[in-house]
């Protein structure tokens, strides 16, 4: 009996399932909060330099009664003008009071300008509170708040690579068990943080923990469901992350201090942990390892859950080990990550695969946690751009049904690199057509990221697939990781970061077109399923050629015979 079998027996799809499935998708709706949330706890409010003069006059502490002037004159003597504003970094050394006598009157190069020396002051319409104002994140320090931001994306990073392979040694459910309780402890530790350095810290952790729940959640509910409902499961997923950036919105409406909305995330994972222990562990996994009897006691709860009557002559350790062998795959061959660029049949899929994933993750990063700098109401925004993953969603999975991989992944880049480089020649007083564009472009962009696991899946053989989705799919961890230091070059150029989004975009798009079609294809289970792939494509390509040069000398004959 194979192991399909053994689950449809239990029950495949029935009330476990159901309940097992919730209990994933429920910490799933967190995990945007903690991706996006900088968009809100990091916000950079209007600011100035403070100037402490200015206050004692605003207060009548200069002892002159006839003193009337308004804060505006006073910030147009204390504070020099740069283009259309007052400046955000600097400050006269000694007030300029010739203007306000006349407003038009000039001042001289030689007039001492120094730095924000006595910090500086926020505005607080916004937020009461964010990690900017907390810790001056501005001016010369604004490079720590991106620094915050891809520190958190490298512990993303690492715990994609750590937390699968302690998964694959310790079991699925028990290290999506620890990361939960990580992402409880270091998330709250982030909310009391009494320094940037340690904030970094707690994020770069919390990361690690995130993507390990993440991961190991999405194989332990594959792992207990029928084929028929995996594809359903996936789109659940895709489904909740989306609806979790809704929740992050309203939290963040309601929430306006960074450290309350910090541990809001974050606090709901000691109840996340708590309700893990309701799932098995992965039976799939158990009977790898040897662990027979752990499987049947798996199977039995689920049996019992879907009030199925299991007798002991069609479950039992003997026919567990059965089931092993009759399904085991046709090659003793263990293969790494060295034999994706070792092989000539992998190395051309793998490099293009994670170029695709790369600037799927950077260029959904970059715009997706750049809210601020579409000049609208950040809160509103992220509503709209979270709504606009619905229709991409279901777009791209038509056309990965009726269309082709290739199309479903290629398509989404390059209409998301157009509107980023779109974006550059729009005006900026046409902030409404520029903000469209840009939901467009991140709508395009998340779509494809839900068909980069189905063909990262289909385009490796069975006996490297996980080794191949694994070492792939770090790129999409390193794209995350540099989308908010290209923000930076904003300073250099304000639209030089939608240039390079959406370049990086154009170039994917481009190459996913290389990848091999796999829509009504076999899955390869072995190398050498590859290799016939190819002998064959190969062979097509020559008869086909033969076929036109006999055209071509049937033409030829033809017209010699016609002279």
């Amino acid at each position: 009996m194979a192991f399909s079998n053994i689950l449809a027996a239990v029950g495949d799809a029935g009330r476990f399932q159901v309940i097992h499935v919730i209990f994933l998708i429920i910490p799933m709706m967190m995990l945007a909060s903690h991706n996006l949330l900088q968009n809100f706890s990091a916000a950079t409010p209007g600011h100035r330099c403070r100037v402490p003069w200015m206050e004692n006059a605003s207060r009548g502490d200069h002892g002159d009664s006839s003193w009337n002037s308004s804060e505006e004159d006073l910030l147009r003597v204390a504070i020099p003008w740069e283009q259309d504003s007052l400046s955000r970094c600097s400050r006269y050394v000694r007030p300029q009071w010739q203007l306000l006598l006349n407003d038009s009157a000039d001042v001289s190069d030689q007039v001492g300008i120094e730095g924000c020396v006595d910090g500086w002051e926020f505005d607080s319409s916004e937020f009461s509170s964010t990690i900017v104002t907390e810790w001056c994140l501005v001016c010369e320090n604004q490079g720590m708040k991106q620094m915050a931001q891809s520190v958190y994306m490298a512990g993303v990073l690492i715990g994609a690579i750590v937390m699968g392979g302690l998964a694959d040694i310790f079991g699925r459910r028990n290290v999506m068990l620890v990361n939960n309780l990580i992402v409880a402890v270091t998330g709250t530790c982030a909310a009391f943080s009494p320094s940037i350095n340690a904030y970094i810290v707690a994020r770069f952790l919390l990361g690690l923990g995130i993507m390990g729940s993440y991961l190991n959640a999405y194989s332990l509910g594959l792992e207990w469901l029928d084929t028929r409902h995996r594809v359903v499961f996936a789109t659940t997923m895709a489904y909740a992350y989306t609806t979790g950036q809704f929740v992050l919105a309203g939290l963040a409406y309601a929430i306006r201090d960074w450290r309350s909305l910090q541990f809001c995330v974050s606090a709901p994972y000691f109840l996340f942990f708590a309700f893990s222990w309701f799932h098995p562990e992965s039976a799939r996994w158990l009977m790898l390892q040897g662990r027979y009897k752990d499987a049947l006691k798996g199977f039995k709860h689920v049996a019992k859950i879907n009030s199925r009557n299991i007798t002991n002559d069609l479950l039992s350790v003997e026919v567990l080990k059965k089931a092993m062998e009759s399904s085991s795959v046709p090659t003793k061959k263990t293969y790494t990550a060295f034999d994706l660029l070792k092989l000539v049949e992998l190395r051309r899929r793998t490099f293009i695969i994670s170029l695709i994933w790369f600037a799927t993750s950077f260029c959904y990063f970059g715009v997706a946690m750049n809210l601020q700098g579409f000049r609208m109401n950040i809160f509103v925004l992220m509503l709209i751009f979270s709504a606009v993953d619905f229709p991409a969603t279901l777009v791209v999975l038509a056309m990965i049904s009726f269309i082709g991989r290739r199309a479903a992944t290629g398509t989404p880049l390059l209409l998301a690199g157009c509107t980023c480089i779109a974006v550059v020649f729009i005006p900026a007083d046409m902030e409404l057509l520029r903000t469209s564009f840009a939901v467009v472009g991140k709508g395009a962009v998340a779509g494809a990221f839900n068909t980069l696991f189905l063909v990262a899946g289909e385009i490796y053989p069975t006996v490297i697939r996980q080794v191949g989705m694994g070492t792939t799919s770090t790129m999409a961890r390193v794209g995350g990781m540099l989308a908010p230091l290209v923000t930076i070059s904003g300073e250099i150029y304000p639209l030089l970061p939608q240039i390079i989004y959406g370049g990086v975009s154009l170039i994917a798009g481009l190459v996913a077109f290389l990848l091999p079609e796999m829509l009504n294809k076999p899955l390869p289970d072995t190398i050498e399923d590859l290799r016939c792939q190819n002998m064959r494509k190969s062979k097509r390509q020559a008869n086909g050629e033969k076929a036109t040069a006999t055209s071509l000398l049937v033409s030829k004959t033809l017209q010699e015979s016609d002279i």
